[in-house]
């Protein structure tokens, strides 16, 4: 099964880190994020890997090569995105995604089991399957409730609410590719909300494991702590 790994943005957020490297080589412990995904990657047996690249692409080519990192059953390659294509737009220019294919953001720190990813994909005949992690928000603040007149009808004291987010990766069935403009700036949402639609069934993989989404200082900070203390997991 092929993997596409999204490794073309420019990571604004995580400045000034991200000023001379790409988001993907920013090193967590002793070494970059990307090169702890593609080694969970082969050691769960997704070794046929594509790295969709764009800001700060050479850099990353320059670092893999064709996968020299000593990464047993690695077959890398490259798509070169020659102006963005958001988070969605590349997978349409890629050639040879004619069967079921795993696509995943190239900045999370996880523990994800890939293989049931993708076992519960196949089990539920989806056309898209997006992995989530339960998200707790907690609000320091006192929470009004209200009825229409704006009367108060309940006072919540810094509670916490939970939501069911995505984890940056997913399983495609290739014919949702019809869908994506080739050459055409998309964003993964839209693909989603397009899917829906059409009355495409898109399914929700609930997911127990560790995961962060490194997007800002405070998460890269946290996920340098997390690696250190927990590395063998990762």
């Amino acid at each position: 099964m092929k993997t596409i790994i999204l490794a073309g943005g420019k990571g604004t957020r995580l400045a000034p880190y991200t000023t001379i490297f790409p988001k993907p080589l920013v090193p967590i412990g002793d070494r970059p994020i990307l090169e702890i995904i593609i080694r969970q990657l082969t050691s769960q047996g997704f070794g046929d890997i594509i790295l969709s690249v764009g800001h700060l692409g050479e850099l990353i080519e320059a670092y893999f090569q064709n996968g020299h990192r000593n990464i047993p059953g690695l077959n890398l390659t490259y798509f070169r995105e020659v102006q963005p294509l958001g988070t969605a737009g590349s997978l349409a220019m890629i050639p040879g995604l004619n069967e079921t294919f795993l696509a995943l953001n190239g900045d999370i720190l996880t523990t994800l089991n890939y293989r049931a990813l993708v076992e519960h994909h196949l089990s539920h005949g989806a056309a898209l399957t997006i992995a989530m992690h339960r998200k707790d928000i907690n609000i320091d603040l006192g929470v009004l409730e209200t009825n229409e007149h704006g009367d108060l009808i309940n006072y919540r004291e810094k509670p916490v609410y939970s939501f069911d987010v995505s984890m940056g990766v997913y399983v495609y069935e290739p014919h949702v590719l019809r869908y994506i403009p080739k050459g055409q700036y998309l964003d993964f949402p839209d693909v989603v909300r397009l899917l829906l639609d059409m009355g495409e069934k898109v399914s929700g993989f609930q997911s127990q494991d560790y995961w962060l989404d490194i997007g800002r200082r405070e998460d890269y900070e946290l996920a340098q702590r997390e690696y250190q203390s927990r590395a063998a997991e990762f």
